[in-house]
């Protein structure tokens, strides 16, 4: 009886009316209605954007600087090829115009190696050039080089006053282009460089930004997750241990990510519904304790009648014992629904099947209720053919004493109560019909719940609300099943559908001395 006797539990609860505030808070939160999965998975995609956009960046980066160091290093080439030119110049403008191009003159360069020089510079310089302005600089340069070269030639054996009034304007000539080409790779360097240092500029701000975004966008994640993710769950851990220590007014805020709310939800739900079963036992205790307490008094009055030591007519005996018998037998039934309600929640239901004709177990139930002069007009019909059933005949005639009882305690004194017994194709067909105070559709959806009893039931007659549920799984466990039809001021009709002896329908949990384990809604 330990699953089915609560302990009440009444200390420490919390006002139920801040816990109502903080719930109504919670769901009007704001940012509350956003998912923890979508807010992770949001978080990650702009951290995977942010990560291929300063991949990009640096691929970008890392390609121009690597063009604009290109750009550099030819034009440092080109101002050494250009310098190196001037060189060359210089050392020809050196050696005597008389001087044969194979002799070395004093300085240690002939006249051949010195033109040698200069044409591989110029095919390095026109290498090197990239620009159309470039390229035609070098045409000048080489064009104003060829010029001293011809001149030169032409003033073999010439006086040197001579020699220096033509060779001098062409050397200036050829210096003056080679300047300028100079001038035009130093100009490109520092372009490039410009660009550089505007490039590595952009770099560093958008290197900044992205550490900046990174650190507040943790940041902001860090305190929305301790905002709206641990603060909640922590609420929803504490109201688990209050409401396990025993404050079962306690609810959890349903506040915070979508997932968290669920879960609040779902132990609110949870909360509620032990709140509800915690409700419905201690109603049970009082139908119990009450129910109990009226066939005691009499039984106690009884008692003291017999025992007083006075003369008691034989009439009077009679019916006291009478009495005695109905109240034990009332009792009795309690005890047996008690019971069987705790063997079903424990899973040790066992049925002792045998051969038996559904007609007499029918009659003997009748004839019972006919004997203790019942005020109502018991019916009892019957085929002509026996209707054989295997089943626990004990389990049967107590689904038709709860059904007949109950009809006769919901009918008025006088009106009609059958009871059928017929076969409807390979089933047993058993029919408790009255005209009593009927049930309403919203009742009949918990009518064959444990510990319920509706409204009318209660005021019209006593009891426990264990009857039908045990009934129903006893015509279960026989492999049956309990219909009704019913109308409230019109009566009930209350049929039992059992498979007939030879239809071997029988579930496995029919078997004899096997339990029959209960589903988890059959005792609350």
């Amino acid at each position: 009886m330990a699953s089915l006797l609560p302990s009440v539990e009444g200390r420490h609860l919390p006002d139920t009316s801040s816990v109502s505030e903080k719930i109504r808070r919670g769901r009007t939160a704001p940012g509350g209605a956003m998912s923890l999965k979508g807010v992770i998975t949001m978080a990650v995609t702009l951290l995977g954007v942010l990560a291929l956009a300063a991949a990009a960046s640096l691929v970008t980066l890392t390609t121009y600087l690597h063009r604009t160091t290109e750009s550099m290093g030819e034009a440092v080439e080109g101002v050494r090829l250009a310098e190196a030119l001037q060189v060359d110049l210089l050392s020809l403008a050196r050696l005597p115009v008389s001087t044969s191009p194979q002799l070395p003159a004093t300085n240690g360069h002939s006249l051949a190696s010195t033109q040698a020089a200069v044409q591989l510079h110029l095919s390095e310089a026109r290498s090197n050039a990239r620009m159309e302005q470039e390229l035609a600089m070098i045409d000048e340069v080489e064009r104003s080089i060829s010029a001293f070269f011809l001149a030169r030639e032409g003033l073999q054996n010439q006086p040197a006053e001579e020699v220096s009034r033509v060779m001098g304007p062409r050397m200036e000539a050829a210096l003056s282009a080679l300047d300028r080409l100079v001038e035009f790779n130093v100009q490109e360097a520092r372009v490039a460089r410009a660009q550089a240092d505007r490039w590595d500029g952009i770099a560093n701000i958008i290197g900044i930004g992205v550490a900046a975004f990174l650190v507040l966008g943790g940041a902001g994640l860090l305190l929305w997750i301790r905002r709206f993710v641990f603060r909640p769950l922590l609420d929803i851990s504490q109201a688990m241990r209050r409401f396990g220590s025993g404050r079962k007014r306690t609810r959890a805020p349903e506040e915070g990510p979508t997932e968290l709310r669920e879960m609040a939800h779902t132990f609110n739900e949870m909360a509620n519904s032990l709140s509800r079963q915690q409700e419905q036992q201690l109603t049970f205790l009082a139908g119990v304790a009450h129910d109990l307490r009226n066939p005691l008094s009499a039984l106690k009055m009884s008692a003291a009648l017999v025992t007083s030591g006075r003369p008691v007519p034989e009439e009077r005996l009679r019916k006291t014992m009478g009495l005695v018998r109905r109240q034990v037998a009332r009792l009795d039934r309690m005890v047996g629904d008690l019971l069987d309600a705790t063997r079903i929640e424990a899973g040790r239901f066992e049925l002792s099947l045998e051969e038996r004709d559904a007609r007499e177990l029918a009659t003997e139930v009748v004839e019972l209720y006919q004997s203790g002069g019942s005020s109502h007009d018991l019916r009892l019909l019957l085929p002509e053919e026996p209707v054989m059933l295997s089943c626990d005949a004990t389990r049967i005639e107590q689904v038709l004493h709860n059904l007949v009882s109950n009809a006769l305690k919901y009918s008025p004194g006088g009106s009609v109560v059958e009871v059928r017994v017929e076969r409807v194709g390979e089933e047993a067909l058993l029919s408790v019909v009255d005209r009593g105070i009927g049930i309403s559709a919203e009742e009949m959806r918990n009518l064959f719940a444990p510990f319920k009893r509706m409204g009318r039931a209660r005021e019209t007659a006593p009891g426990i609300g264990l009857g039908l549920s045990v009934a129903r799984r006893i015509v279960e466990a026989h492999g049956g099943r309990i219909e009704v039809d019913s109308r409230p001021g019109m009566g009930s009709t209350f049929r039992v559908r059992l498979p007939q002896s030879h239809a071997a329908a029988h579930p496995p949990e029919a078997r004899p001395g096997e339990s029959v384990p209960g589903p988890a809604d059959s005792v609350h």
